[in-house]
């Protein structure tokens, strides 16, 4: 069968993948972009808008649970989660069917459902759903194959019905007791919002504290917050082996420096973490080379090691996150499209972990910054200090800055309060536009807002 021929070829319809198939078609470009699931990729359909939906849920759910602090009743809090789901579907529904009519309305773009495989470095063969095959050619192609769940290898969970980032969010009653595997970013979040709906909690996490990549003191203002939430929080602990119990639950057995204990669970989420989805796609036919976590490894300009192939978004490792994927497509698009010359050198990578209150980061951490041996400054302070927040009961984190001394250059910024990521665009801002701490320091903010704790922040600096 003779490939068909197209001029670029996207596999992958997540953040960066849709715009940039619509990018290339747009300037003429015969495109095919590849699609194995639903169009939109994880953001849309299993991450950012169906988790912050439910998120949502639960943060209104919390809030009318403090009703005696804010001076009312709500009486007796239940969950329906089965309504929760449902607002949840109709908004990923939504947002699903309208990335498809839009990609299915741009002249010159072809949806292909299937699963692609590479079979040299400019074809790929793609298994339709029917069971049937196509072959597809080009000398441009861009890999946007995103990132899956990373299942640890521990005794029974094999035999055990699991749950996992995806799954969790198609349950229609609210667990027992959810035993949380991993303290990362997926773990905290979905650990809260269990919570909230009701669950008893328990995160178990491997390493010697949550949210290994956090500065210990905000990985210790996060744990205090999730405990005072009511959740079990066991560091330096090691599921090893998960046994179903006669009446449907599950008996979950820890170990941690202390010995080996047990604890009963009506679900199980693994939230181990996640690796770049590239395992089926055939790299070594291209002659795409992989790191030793399975992600493809690409040049400052998104290249791959097979000429004519780049990648974009989770897939290649980094920052898996969801605007780093959309700016990868920024700068394809400028380079190979608009003849510009940008890098992913030196580029600022926010992120926010959306608990409540919400962690958001901007830029290195002290410990970063130290094991590069640079000289800073550190400042804190409690948000128990910033007065809008004590006006809204939301009084909980803290807010952290690394300082260079001497030039005053702001290198990182963490603002572990709520809507923490909000406030991180803000300095995040002043980073790009290279303003130093002063200017915040002494810049005029709305009182009461939070942005005005800035002014407060950076006035603890040594000047």
């Amino acid at each position: 069968m003779a490939a068909e021929t197209f001029d670029a070829i996207v596999i992958g319809t997540g953040q960066g993948g849709k715009p940039l198939a619509h990018a290339f078609a747009g300037a003429g470009k015969k495109t095919a972009i590849i699609e194995r699931g639903d169009v939109g990729g994880t953001c849309v359909n299993t991450g950012c808008t169906p988790t912050k939906t439910m998120a949502g849920s639960a943060k209104a759910i919390h809030t009318a649970g403090r009703g005696g602090f804010f001076g009312f009743s709500a009486g007796e809090i239940t969950t329906d989660l089965e309504r929760v789901r449902g607002r949840k579907r109709e908004i990923v529904d939504g947002g699903r069917r309208g990335n498809e009519s839009w990609m299915t309305s741009i002249d010159g773009l072809a949806l292909i459902r299937g699963d692609a495989t590479f079979t040299g470095p400019d074809t790929v063969d793609v298994e339709l759903p029917d069971g049937g095959n196509r072959k597809l050619s080009s000398p441009t192609i861009v890999v946007n194959t995103g990132a899956e769940a990373v299942i640890p290898p521990i005794d029974g969970l094999d035999r055990i019905p699991y749950l996992d980032n995806e799954s969790i969010m198609e349950l229609d009653t609210v667990p027992e007791h959810l035993a949380v595997i991993g303290g990362g970013y997926i773990g905290v979040e979905f650990g809260q919002m269990f919570r909230r709906f009701g669950a008893n909690v328990t995160i178990v996490q491997r390493a010697p504290r949550l949210l290994p990549r956090e500065d210990e003191d905000i990985t210790n203002a996060v744990r205090e917050i999730l405990e005072d939430d009511g959740i079990e929080v066991a560091v330096n602990s090691e599921l090893v082996r998960v046994e179903a119990e006669a009446d449907g639950r599950y008996r979950v057995y820890i170990e941690d420096d202390e010995g080996a204990r047990s604890i009963v669970a009506s679900h199980v989420l693994v939230a181990a973490g996640r690796r770049p989805a590239t395992h089926a796609l055939g790299c070594d036919a291209a002659g795409i080379e992989l790191d030793d976590r399975g992600a493809v490894r690409v040049d400052e300009r998104l290249r791959t090691s097979a000429n004519g192939v780049w990648a974009i978004g989770d897939v290649k490792g980094g920052p898996a996150f969801t605007h780093i994927s959309y700016d990868d497509y920024r700068i394809l698009e400028a380079n190979m499209l608009a003849g510009g010359s940008r890098t992913i050198t030196d580029r600022l990578v926010p992120y926010t972990v959306f608990i409540d209150p919400q962690l958001g980061r901007v830029g290195i951490s002290e410990r970063e910054a130290r094991e590069r041996g640079l000289d800073v400054q550190v400042l804190t302070m409690p948000v128990t200090r910033v007065a809008i927040a004590s006006e809204k009961g939301e009084t909980r984190g803290m807010l952290k800055a690394v300082v260079e001394r001497g030039t005053n250059r702001i290198l990182g910024f963490s603002a572990l309060a709520y809507e923490g990521g909000e406030l991180i665009s803000l300095v995040e801002v002043a980073m790009i536009a290279g303003l130093p701490a002063t200017a915040l320091r002494d810049a005029v903010f709305t009182h009461p807002s939070l942005a005005e704790a800035l002014n407060n922040l950076f006035a603890k600096l040594e000047t």
